[in-house]
């Protein structure tokens, strides 16, 4: 009886490492792809802070173009720039009051100044403005 309990406890120690190790990988894997979602998801979380009045801008000043124009694209910031149109006086004084960063600030208003004389022009419809408006 004593070699039997042997050999059943050996198994159980033998299926219970097997179990533990598989979950751990397992584990492992699941943890690296949520680490890299939610590191792709607030990639550009530190450019965003808030003014003296309160109000959330986006601090781009020291960053390159290229990367101005991704944490643009990927901003809350953006959808509230988008809700101002056809008022793009107010869209111009988001765009100055509400970005930092002299390459995305340009691309900005020269693509709204593009996009106005199209839309006024009428050139362009409003569906195909709110398209160029989306940067994407």
């Amino acid at each position: 009886m004593d070699k039997s309990l042997l050999i059943f406890i050996a198994i159980g120690m033998g299926f219970l490492y097997f179990i533990t190790s598989f979950v751990g990988e397992i584990q492992e894997a699941d943890d690296k792809y949520q680490n890299e979602e939610y590191q792709q998801k607030h990639k550009y979380d530190q450019y965003h802070s808030v003014h003296s009045i309160g109000q959330e801008i986006l601090e781009l000043s020291g960053a390159d173009a290229a990367t101005q124009i991704a944490a643009w694209k990927e901003s809350r910031l953006k959808q509230d720039f988008l809700v101002l149109f056809p008022d793009f006086d107010a869209m111009k004084k988001f765009a100055k009051e509400r970005t930092r960063g002299d390459a995305l600030q340009a691309k900005l208003l020269k693509m709204l100044d593009d996009v106005e004389g199209k839309y006024f022009s009428g050139t362009m419809n409003a569906e195909q403005a709110k398209r160029a408006l989306d940067l994407k």
